[in-house]
């Protein structure tokens, strides 16, 4: 079933379409940075663009949207992500990928893409449904771990395997044109925004790093753990970019039972 936004997961412990946030109160048509409670941290935009982050940074910026109930306008440039797919995509027969998803037209540096939506899970379904997977079984669900500040850690579980967007047919590369940023509109349900890492021609498939290691660890530590390192069968990757793991990610320990 196609759905382009996020809903509610089978266990129903959260309700991703829920307005949860407050909204600014500018009347201008767009929103301007330090006036705005929902630029309070920053600049989220260059024109369409995600802004890049300040090279003193240590942690990324958590990126807030205007929401439905702000008072600025649908044209305020701190709307982006919600706005949805605003280029032309195309699902494909890769050759030995299955599905894939390709761009129909340029794509710039920065722009949002598309979002990874599905079922927005608990903990517990998410192990379960994961735990019922056979090695011929293709894993959709996605675990999205986002390191606060003062140490704790949110996760977010989202499984496109029965309701989902075209974000599920994007296949893992090791050097990914794409990058994934959560990003926060109506409540701290956050969504999975896909933006281009650089520019993008037309015809070319899209992908992304399936570990989230790409954009968010030094280039120095960013590699895949070995096979022999987990018992459990490994998939292999077929991305074809030269510095290819020749296996997908994966995690044992984010769903381990003990």
């Amino acid at each position: 079933q196609y759905s382009p936004d996020n809903v509610a997961g089978a266990d129903g412990d959260i309700d991703p379409t829920e307005i949860t946030f407050p909204g600014c109160s500018c009347l201008t048509s767009s929103c301007v940075v330090h006036m705005c409670s929902c630029l309070s941290r920053g600049e989220n935009y260059s024109g369409l663009r995600l802004r890049a982050p300040d090279e003193e940074e240590e942690y990324a910026r958590p990126v807030f949207e205007c929401n439905a109930l702000c008072r600025c306008g649908d044209s305020c440039g701190n709307r982006v992500v919600q706005r949805g797919l605003q280029f032309r995509l195309e699902v494909f027969k890769t050759e030995k990928k299955g599905w894939g998803l390709r761009t129909l037209e340029f794509i710039a540096k920065g722009r949002f893409v598309c979002e990874y939506a599905g079922e927005v899970l608990g903990f517990t379904e998410a192990r379960r449904r994961i735990q019922a997977q056979t090695s011929e079984d293709s894993n959709y669900i996605i675990a999205v771990r986002e390191h606060l500040h003062n140490g704790q850690i949110m996760e977010t579980f989202v499984d496109p395997t029965y309701i989902g967007n075209v974000g599920r047919f994007l296949n893992h590369s090791c050097e990914p044109n794409l990058f994934m940023v959560p990003v926060r509109v109506d409540s701290m349900v956050p969504k999975l925004a896909l933006f281009a890492a650089t520019d993008i021609s037309a015809g070319e498939e899209l992908s992304y790093d399936y570990s989230g290691r790409f954009c968010n660890l030094p280039v120095t530590i960013r590699e895949h753990k070995s096979l022999a390192e987990d018992n459990r069968p490994r998939k292999p990757c077929y991305c074809g970019s030269r510095t290819c793991a020749s296996f997908l990610p994966w995690d044992s320990s984010l769903f381990a039972t003990a």
